[in-house]
């Protein structure tokens, strides 16, 4: 097997700040796919000039991490897909590892690298280990086991990667995670700094919307009630507290986590999106 048998596919959505270290760590032989989430075409002619191995795919809108992963992995017709966030930076060697990974345990559906808590260092994990889910930020795919069927794009943001893992969980499939492959991730968020209050708002309305849904998705509705209840009452009083003491930052965060349980529990889509401009 060689790196030509994978594609690489990174969901964006105003990573310009983010995306060309990613991208400058990866392989130039090696079939990529940026899916960025608007219209920008600016940022596609910058990304086809700098790179002849990218295909940079406008969505027009926002449309969330799922189906800008699911356009990508549609599009993928080599044997494996590595999905990256595109705050990422790969360690030499990864690709040739999770072939290796790939070569020792061909029955996969997914492979993590080792590191998951962003320190690439001190992984807990000293051999390729069997888990039930692996995050979001690096994920190996075997792509002959999914028939197409990938993340369920009712998520705009939060669950998307413990959903699918949930998914294979429950149909026997095999996660794993391996100490030899090092992705370097910087987290919080691959979305230029400038937007950072909006993104919190928006983050937290989803964080509660897809705590509902995923809960209502696997246990049914009234179990997910139960787990939701406690958080509903805290945001109401806290949105409540705030707006008192006039604290406008934190009563929107909270006022947000609120109107996503809401929206939620009352069946509505997971409709909010960031307002950038």
């Amino acid at each position: 097997m060689e790196i030509e048998d994978i594609t690489i596919v990174i969901a964006t959505f105003k990573s310009e700040n983010k995306i060309y270290t990613c991208l400058d760590s990866l392989p130039r032989t090696t079939r990529i796919l940026v899916i960025e989430n608007s219209n920008n075409h600016k940022f596609k002619e910058e990304i086809n000039r700098k790179y002849s191995n990218v295909e940079c795919i406008l969505l027009g809108e926002n449309k969330g991490y799922s189906i800008a992963n699911n356009t990508g992995l549609q599009k993928v017709i080599t044997k494996y897909a590595l999905v990256l966030n595109p705050d990422t930076k790969l360690e030499k060697d990864s690709l040739k590892n999770f072939l290796k990974a790939a070569e020792n345990f061909p029955g996969f559906w997914l492979i993590g690298p080792g590191n998951q808590d962003n320190n690439l260092i001190n992984s807990k994990y000293r051999e390729i280990s069997e888990v039930e889910n692996i995050k979001g930020f690096g994920m190996f795919f075997n792509m002959e086991k999914f028939k197409k069927d990938f993340f369920d794009e009712n998520y705009f943001l939060y669950f998307e990667e413990i959903d699918l893992c949930k998914k294979i969980n429950l149909k026997k499939g095999k996660i794993y995670l391996d100490p030899n492959i090092k992705i370097f991730h910087e987290g919080g968020s691959s979305v230029n700094n400038y937007f950072s209050d909006e993104l919190e708002k928006n983050r937290n309305w989803h964080w509660m919307w897809s705590t509902f849904y995923f809960h209502k998705k696997y246990n049914g509705y009234p179990t997910a009630l139960l787990i939701i209840f406690p958080k509903l009452i805290s945001a109401t009083i806290k949105t409540i507290f705030y707006f008192l003491i006039l604290n406008k930052k934190k009563k929107d965060i909270y006022f947000n986590r609120l109107s996503g349980i809401i929206n939620s529990i009352l069946r509505k889509k997971s409709w909010r999106r960031p307002t950038m401009d």
